[in-house]
């Protein structure tokens, strides 16, 4: 006798008893199929799953009482239902409000159409996966787990967001921050590590000034706190012998990409353009610096991602695709474009002229001065990776400035306090300060 479907929909990043008791009840009722969703479903409305789906279809389909397990693509159950008929589908009663709601809706509509029936029980006390998430992070993670977050991130997500971190502090910020909209948790997914806002924080000029090694123990600060996937600014690599010692120092670390420029010569911000003495790389020699970063590599995590300065010093719009079918060939991983105008008008074009290619790969924006853009609005033309470079460092400095005017005009720190963090808050704030 054919026992009745029970379709049970779960992300099953975390396996707890309420997972564990869900399975169990429907297997009462009949065969347990379970949709699983993937890491693109679960990235849509929060973090991306600690664990690759590979991984947590083994978890699951070694639990007793589960007959089938099915990749489910989407927060919504349709598709799969419409697939499968099961007679029954059976949830835990948590899912009536927030983000899920509206997927609760389309189950009961969709299950009237041939009689189905959505069962609900009762959500397990005592289980927390908000409660199990902060355990994790208080862990921490591996070299080896961060190195591979980006990669998995872009396979998962229509666009990934990057904000500039510059020390411990800014990048427990950046790990942290998270509002929700529309039911719907938006948080940065990975941070920048800025050449410019790391020598700056030491007082120095954007210059090349701070070598690697200094550069290193700033970025170690940032790495034993979080555990987001981090993109190292690499300014223009250096000398090309040196290329093999920077990739290997930073995929040792867990460092997700590096990012080098196709100039030469003395280092100046990009944002400078042709206001002061740059200049670019031939299109062959900046080729072989890709190489040469790809040939050092060890993992197949790590990511090189060269960045076009064709926009920045005005050697046209033909000059930046050139090189980007260039940089392509030699084994570039993504490809950065950047533009010092004010109007995202010539990154559109880029962007338009690039889908076009037969060879793409992964596309970063960084809208430092083109900032009234939208995240949407890169999306729609093809940007995968959008990087906030400096936002942080230069929300600091007025900050700072204001508070020790303050001290200066009144003589005390009382006025200043309403401009201050509590102690308390500091307090929360460190992992370990309590």
């Amino acid at each position: 006798m054919n026992r009745p479907i029970v379709y049970v929909g779960m992300s099953a990043d975390l396996v707890h008893p309420g997972h564990l008791n869900i399975i169990s009840e429907a297997a009462k009722i009949g065969s347990v199929t379970v949709g699983l969703l993937t890491d693109k479903a679960i990235a849509s409305y929060k973090r991306l799953p600690y664990m690759k789906y590979e991984d947590r279809f083994k978890v699951v389909s070694s639990i007793k009482g589960v007959d089938l397990v099915v990749p489910q693509e989407t927060l919504d159950y349709t598709t799969n239902l419409e697939r499968y008929k099961p007679e029954f589908v059976l949830h835990g009663d948590d899912w009536r409000e927030g983000v899920q709601r509206q997927a609760r809706q389309k189950v009961i509509e969709t299950l009237s159409k041939w009689g189905g029936e959505l069962i609900e029980i009762p959500y397990t006390e005592g289980v927390s996966s908000t409660g199990f998430n902060n355990a994790l992070k208080e862990l921490g993670t591996t070299p080896d787990l961060r190195r591979g977050k980006l990669r998995r991130l872009l396979a998962a997500k229509s666009i990934v967001k990057f904000m500039e971190s510059h020390s411990g502090l800014s990048g427990l910020i950046v790990e942290n921050t998270k509002v929700t909209i529309n039911g719907v948790v938006s948080e940065f997914d990975g941070m920048w590590s800025s050449s410019l806002t790391d020598s700056t924080l030491k007082g120095k000029p954007d210059i090349e000034a701070v070598d690697v090694t200094s550069r290193v123990t700033s970025l170690n600060d940032i790495l034993e706190v979080t555990s987001k996937p981090v993109i190292f600014d690499a300014d223009t690599g250096g000398k090309i012998e040196h290329l093999q010692f920077t990739v290997r120092t930073l995929e040792r670390l867990g460092v997700s990409a590096m990012v080098i420029e196709d100039k030469i010569g003395l280092k100046k911000n990009s944002l400078l353009g042709n206001d002061v003495e740059q200049t670019q790389d031939s299109v062959d020699g900046f080729s072989k610096k890709i190489r040469a970063c790809k040939s050092a590599q060890i993992t197949d995590d790590f990511m090189v991602i060269a960045r076009i300065e064709s926009l920045i010093l005005e050697t046209g719009m033909e000059d930046a695709l050139l090189r980007a079918n260039a940089y392509i060939s030699a084994g570039a991983d993504a490809i950065m474009i950047h533009s010092r105008h004010k109007s995202p008008a010539e990154i559109f074009e880029f962007c338009e002229k690039y889908a076009k290619f037969s060879e793409k790969v992964p596309l970063v924006a960084v809208p430092s001065s083109y900032n009234e853009v939208t995240e949407n609005e890169l999306q729609q033309r093809g940007v995968n990776i959008v990087i906030y470079a400096n936002q942080l460092l230069r929300a600091s400095y007025p900050a700072m400035h204001e508070v020790a005017e303050s001290i200066l005009n009144f003589g005390r720190s009382f006025e200043a306090d309403a401009n201050l963090l509590p102690i308390s808050s500091i307090l929360e704030l460190i992992p370990g300060t309590k």
